[in-house]
């Protein structure tokens, strides 16, 4: 158990370096009148989630300490957007599409909204 742990915390060290370095990298080279480093890093994301989940499924059955490390602890520090993008098309792939489609609306409303709230909250106290 504590294993898990100890690799999910590596595995998030690991992926939040990355995507600081991919956010720093995309604003040095591109400049800061887009998020592109964001948008790298969920895409990117998406896709090594993509891969890692096939080959679990299919080639691959790595150690559970290896999978928390990868997933939850890398790519989940890398971009909560890969995770996200996993559930949509688990939700999807199991015939749900209302369900997969309305996860969709509420995340991205619910958190733009709960964000916006949050910044009017601080501008109201302060």
């Amino acid at each position: 158990m504590l294993s898990t742990w100890m690799a999910i915390a590596g595995g998030g060290a690991l992926g939040a370096m990355m995507r600081h370095g991919a956010n720093e990298t995309a604003l040095h080279v591109l400049g800061p009148g887009y998020p592109y480093g964001t948008l790298a890093v969920n895409v990117l994301g998406s896709f090594i989630m993509g891969v890692l989940i096939s080959l679990f499924a299919h080639v691959w059955q790595p150690p559970p300490e290896l999978k928390a490390f990868l997933v939850t602890g890398m790519l989940g520090a890398f971009t909560t957007f890969s995770t996200f993008s996993l559930q949509f098309v688990l939700l999807w792939e199991r015939g749900l599409p209302f369900q997969a489609v309305s996860y969709v609306l509420i995340s991205v409303t619910f958190a733009i909204a709960a964000l916006m709230l949050g910044m009017a909250l601080i501008r109201w106290i302060f």
